[in-house]
């Protein structure tokens, strides 16, 4: 298999426009879709709880701040054009939205969640009159498990009941942190200018974001009138916090994703960006470092699952972008990395995910807080220690008790969260 980074890089590290689930749903709808002939008349949706969440009160990039899953699987189901990928809603005709809305209008758009799945899972079946087609993704949220047309099987992946997982996740579950610097080490040029692509795409969404008067340009507010000090804590929160912004708003401008999340994206890759810049780190290493954090983001998804109902920007790429400053300062030092894993999992490692909205920037804006906070801490020999909670002895024993709390003692977290959230729909 080639090298971690590179699959992780092509796997989970793209640009995607708007929030990552509803993509995946109109990206399912169109790929069932595209293979039918006349005019889309319905289409029906079945999604994990995550998935489900994630989509229920986002805005879609070019819709005017229209919301949900719902519209965007009607999106997907007309326009038909799932080569745009994760950027699908991109220059979205306005004749195509209007198309969708109707579908909608009309009752002939459905989205219903399946409380038995876990891990991404997003069946589309989409009709023109008598012609129907059927796609799954599962396990990713660009993976076809499952492709059918008018009951004939076109594309299938694992056997009944068995979910499909690419090699490089089975790798990633069995490495170790010193298999992930090593993996970071052999970043190649034009890796390392794809990494500086994502900084630039993350910090223009944050520019985009600060025009919307929301958390990071409220952030700016409180520096501007000397409210805050202008440092790097500030900066960092404000600039991650601004780019989430825009995302959960719908702006019409991409992000570099992270673990297929782009909230993700923007801590792992804006944090150690602008803490490196502040300390005048060479910028090879600060992209080096940034490989680090994807690795670390992704390694860690791995064991709580795609869509767990803790915060992925908490323990996930808040830990990835924490590790990366700390690897910025002192290298591959096992002992400092532990610490700033445990510090940072002790910290915020309860967050709860209530799906995508513009309060995502909040938690954004604290697991950027919290990652600078505790890196600083580790490169001085200081941090949270496995004499206290749920931190284990080791970075890779503190993640597995995490994941086990995620997955075993919230169990119910989402039908609950999913339960009030719905309640809230007309």
């Amino acid at each position: 298999m080639k090298n971690l980074l590179t699959e992780v890089l092509k796997h989970e590290v793209y640009p995607a426009m708007g929030c990552t689930e509803p993509v995946a749903v109109a990206f399912a709808a169109a790929t069932a879709a595209k293979l039918l002939k006349g005019r889309t008349t319905s289409v029906v949706i079945r999604t994990d709880p995550g998935t489900y969440k994630n989509g229920l009160a986002v805005a879609i990039p070019n819709t005017s701040g229209q919301k949900g899953n719902l519209l965007a699987a009607a999106v997907g189901a007309v326009t038909r054009k799932p080569e745009l990928g994760a950027e699908l809603f991109k220059g979205l005709p306005y004749a195509r939205l209007k198309e969708a809305a109707a579908l909608v209008r009309g009752g002939r758009a459905r989205v219903q969640v399946d409380y038995s799945k876990r891990g991404i899972y997003i069946a589309a079946e989409v009709k023109a009159g008598g012609d129907k087609a059927l796609c799954v993704l599962e396990g990713s949220h660009k993976q076809v498990a499952l492709l059918r047309h008018n009951g004939k099987t076109l594309v299938k992946t694992g056997g009944p009941g068995k979910k499909t997982r690419l090699p490089y996740k089975e790798a990633l579950k069995k490495a170790s942190f010193k298999d992930l610097f090593r993996a970071a080490d052999k970043v190649t040029p034009a890796e390392l200018a794809y990494l500086k692509k994502g900084v630039e795409m993350n910090l223009a969404a944050s520019r985009e974001g600060l025009k919307l008067k929301k958390v990071g340009y409220y952030v700016q507010d409180l520096i501007k009138k000397g409210y805050l000090k202008r440092d790097i804590l500030s900066n960092a929160k404000l600039t991650a916090a601004a780019a989430a912004d825009a995302r959960m708003a719908g702006a019409p401008i991409p992000v570099m994703s992270s673990g297929e999340s782009g909230n993700q994206g923007v801590v792992a890759v804006l944090v150690p960006w602008l803490v490196g810049k502040a300390f005048g780190v060479p910028e090879r290493r600060i992209l080096k470092s940034i490989a680090l954090s994807h690795l670390v983001n992704s390694y860690i998804k791995v064991f709580t699952g795609e869509l767990a109902p803790i915060c992925g920007c908490a323990v996930a790429a808040g830990v990835g972008a924490s590790v990366a400053i700390v690897w910025q300062r002192s290298g591959p030092d096992a002992k400092k990395i532990a610490l700033a894993v445990n510090t940072v999992i002790s910290d915020i490692g309860g967050m709860i995910c209530d799906g995508a909205k513009s309060g995502c920037a909040l938690k954004v804006a604290s697991s950027a807080d919290s990652a600078i906070r505790a890196a600083w801490m580790a490169c001085n020999g200081e941090g949270i220690t496995d004499e206290e909670g749920f931190v284990g002895h080791s970075a890779e024993a503190t993640i597995k008790n995490i994941s086990r709390i995620s997955s075993l003692g919230m169990e119910k977290v989402d039908r609950i969260i999913l339960d009030i959230m719905s309640g809230k729909k007309p």
